[in-house]
């Protein structure tokens, strides 16, 4: 198949989105604005959870009618082509769970390299939570158990990231140590937060929730700071 390079839209969600606000589609219709047609292929990777049955029902449900949906489960594989069918969505829609679970089996199974080459084709890359995490060079994660820092993500977006700022009490202070023992700078977002980067650059920080906030924290001379960035409420 002849990839043509296109802009690369990859959107890092803190939380919300189906699984979180379910009654609030601004997130997700965001993300649909971004496909290349009007009714999109838009393919659920369920990996983080463990492929979750109940999970990947909530994503049809949510999604019917709006897009023609359907899901990657890599614990029930039924030997179709991965990469074909990869490049064949629009949008690529990566749910919550464990990071690093998600990240080994993207990786036995070259997943991570064909999301790349579809991200590079025009093929939307989104997520929550682990879902977003993910795309990034590191962050926080709880995958191990208590929130501890995490070196090893796919590095398609530059830094790091931490999700549920706001909604998980031990979240800001567990970034801040990580950012001050090393861990790269980057972003860290809120629930009802998306971060939208495009071309490897954030384009817009879009919210489904008033006051929710992307943040932005780095060390600078021997300190951590933490700067709120500008967002867009799409209500």
């Amino acid at each position: 198949m002849d990839i043509v390079r296109r802009m690369r839209h990859i959107v890092a969600m803190g939380g919300g989105g189906f699984s979180m606000e379910p009654d609030n589609p601004l997130l997700d219709e965001y993300i649909l604005g971004l496909a290349r047609r009007e009714h999109p292929r838009v393919c659920f990777l369920p990996t983080a959870s463990g492929d979750s049955e109940g999970y990947v029902e909530q994503f049809h449900s949510a999604f019917s009618g709006r897009a023609e949906t359907s899901e990657l489960a890599l614990f029930r594989l039924d030997g179709r082509d991965l990469r074909a069918f990869v490049l064949n969505q629009d949008v690529i829609y990566v749910g919550g769970g464990s990071t690093v679970n998600l990240l080994a089996l993207w990786r036995i199974h070259g997943l991570d390299a064909w999301l790349e080459e579809a991200n590079a084709a025009g093929v939307v890359l989104a997520g929550i939570s682990a879902g977003a995490l993910c795309w990034f060079e590191a962050g926080v994660t709880d995958s191990y158990g208590p929130l501890g820092a995490l070196h090893d993500g796919l590095g398609l977006l530059r830094g790091s990231f931490c999700p549920h700022y706001d909604g998980e009490p031990a979240r800001p202070e567990a970034y801040r140590t990580a950012v001050a023992e090393g861990l790269p700078a980057g972003l860290a977002a809120d629930d009802g937060v998306a971060a939208h980067f495009v071309d490897g650059t954030l384009r817009a920080a879009v919210t489904s929730r008033p006051h929710a906030t992307l943040h932005r924290v780095e060390r600078c001379s021997g300190r951590v700071l933490e700067t709120p960035l500008p967002t867009h409420h799409l209500g």
